[in-house]
């Protein structure tokens, strides 16, 4: 069977010129036969989806520690609204959407615990910094396990989407870039939604030419935010906003910032956050041989130092875990009679 062969003969015909083919991937890091089935970003989106780390991503914080309540986003859900949009876009920009959705699932897998929280946490205290988008791609590289070998040994064009869906540099490829303003239309329609469900603003608090432009609901301001990208990205080599539609999703995230992210309520248990990532982190640094020996084993053939093995460990806990491994450590156990 060689299905791959047709579908990436599809490929060639049907998508942009701008698109990433399958076949011009620039390949893995250690050289593999391809799947007579799945393309190479076929093969990558299902790696990543029957990671562990994709699977602790539905105990993991998005905004708000610990929330109560079964509707409010975890970093899965999160990522799972992103591989949407980023399917809805690559599609309609006819670019490469088993490109777009692989780099997508794979984009917060190095999220820590307790949300930006432990980020910058970890990045204060670990003495290499620390970064998600960095630690996402070190997940994929080294931290996960595929047929017992180190990493997922997935394709440059994955890679490059994954560590660069955030911070200055742009990724190399067009559904890189997908992924990375999907990110950004995700968590700040969705984090409106879970804000005002926690009470921490009301609707009419969001800023009412925000609102105007870019509409008033939840599924108004996606729709929109998409079709302006489409109109503004359509045979065009790079990914973009209109100006208009732009300066309004920066003056909305701006409000985010300063009414939710860094607001009271939503920092209220923050402290504690940061002590259990604090306590977490020095104790196995001052006691190594007490992390797991599965976790220790993964560094046998890949030279790192205590304190990125320690860091990787801590990084890779949902916040039940974390919770639990400080109250085994360090809470007192009742006696048994």
């Amino acid at each position: 069977m060689y299905i791959r062969l047709k579908r990436e003969e599809l490929e060639e015909k049907m998508l942009s010129p701008f698109a990433m083919l399958s076949k011009n991937s620039k390949g893995r890091r250690i050289k593999e036969e391809k799947c007579d089935i799945r393309t190479e970003f076929q093969r990558d989106r299902d790696r990543i989806i029957h990671s562990k780390a994709f699977r602790r991503l539905k105990h993991k914080t998005q905004v708000f520690i610990a929330p109560e309540g079964d509707h409010y986003r975890t970093r899965l859900t999160h990522t799972l609204e992103v591989a949407q949009i980023s399917r809805t876009l690559a599609r309609a920009l006819n670019l490469n959407e088993d490109l777009a959705e692989a780099i997508a699932l794979g984009h917060d897998l190095g999220h820590t615990p307790f949300g930006h929280t432990g980020e910058f946490v970890l990045d204060e205290i670990h003495k290499s910094g620390f970064k998600h988008n960095k630690q996402s791609l070190r997940v994929v590289d080294i931290i996960e396990n595929s047929k017992g070998k180190n990493g997922l040994n997935l394709t440059y064009e994955v890679r490059d989407g994954i560590l660069n869906h955030t911070g200055e540099k742009d990724p190399v490829t067009l559904e890189g870039q997908i992924v990375k303003i999907a990110d950004r239309i995700a968590y700040i329609n969705h984090d409106i939604d879970d804000s005002i469900r926690a009470r921490v603003i009301t609707k009419k608090e969001l800023p009412k030419d925000c609102m105007d432009v870019l509409g008033k609901t939840h599924s108004q301001r996606i729709n929109n935010m998409i079709v302006d990208i489409i109109k503004n990205s359509l045979g065009k080599d790079k990914i973009c906003m209109s100006e208009e539609m732009m300066y309004y999703t920066n003056k909305l995230r701006k409000f985010m910032f300063n009414r939710v992210y860094f607001s009271k309520k939503a920092k209220s248990q923050e402290d504690k956050a940061r002590y259990i990532i604090e306590e977490l982190y020095n104790y196995y640094i001052n006691n190594f041989h007490k992390l797991p020996v599965e976790h220790r084993r993964i560094y046998k053939n890949y030279e790192a130092s205590k304190e990125d093995i320690v860091c990787d460990y801590v990084a890779g806990m949902t916040d039940r875990f974390a919770i639990k491994t400080f109250k085994d450590l360090f809470v007192p156990k009742p006696w048994d009679n």
